[in-house]
């Protein structure tokens, strides 16, 4: 079995990371209350929150929403970290998001995303996880994942939105997400706690906390998005 991950913690601001065990949620076990709240997978069957990391190590990303246009193009860049090299690090990598079980597949095809994903609909673990609802106005910096400016970006998310099979915002709108280290077990590594939309943890600074090696998301090729 691997070694286990540093245990991580944020201070002021959630900019930096510093290995130490402390905090209100860092290097406490996940309750079990939490652990056994469930998941929808593409099919609609439920699995328990923790049975997804409880014998392996785990990156757990929630997002806003499936629609939201930052939050697509995050995961298109999760999309892009190679199995193999999840594998060489024994960790698994797992989106949650917040919309119907229906949404998932469509979601996948759009973004590429291949990994592991799941939703919570009535958004009760993102509630148990503290995360936020609502819009906190802080300066979160340019993100390395965000390739759309507002109005393109919403332009698209309301074209998703209009012409899609079911219209609905695909969640909470209101909702932010967060990043999560997980596992074995209900041990928490780690955890962010997105303050607004913008504010989602660099990728590669996620991927070094559990020994996965740097990804290059500079080299894009060219798309046309309609």
């Amino acid at each position: 079995m691997a070694a286990p991950a540093p245990v991580t913690r944020q201070v002021s601001g959630g900019a930096s990371l510093v290995p130490a065990p402390s905090g209100p949620d860092s290097g406490q076990p996940l309750a079990a209350a939490v652990a056994e709240l469930p998941v929808l997978d593409a099919c609609g069957q439920r699995v328990p929150f923790g049975a997804l990391f409880r014998d392996r190590r785990a990156v757990v990303v929630f997002v806003r929403h499936f629609l939201c246009y930052i939050c697509k193009e995050y995961v298109e860049d999760l999309a892009r970290i190679p199995k193999s090299f999840l594998q060489e690090a024994n960790v698994t990598l797992i989106v949650i998001g917040q919309s119907s079980y229906h949404h998932i597949e469509p979601f996948c095809k759009l973004t590429g995303y291949s990994h592991e994903i799941y939703v919570d609909p009535e958004r009760e673990i993102y509630k148990r996880l503290g995360m936020k609802r609502g819009e906190e106005i802080a300066s979160s910096g340019q993100s390395p994942h965000v390739k759309s400016n507002l109005l393109s970006g919403s332009l698209r998310s309301l074209w998703r939105a209009v012409t899609g099979p079911l219209f609905d915002f695909q969640g909470d709108p209101a909702q932010q997400g967060g990043t999560l280290i997980l596992g074995p077990g209900n041990n928490i590594h780690f955890i962010h706690r997105d303050r607004n939309r913008l504010d989602h943890k660099p990728i590669n600074s996620v991927l070094q906390l559990v020994g996965v090696q740097h990804v290059n998301f500079t080299n894009r090729p060219s798309v046309i998005h309609v």
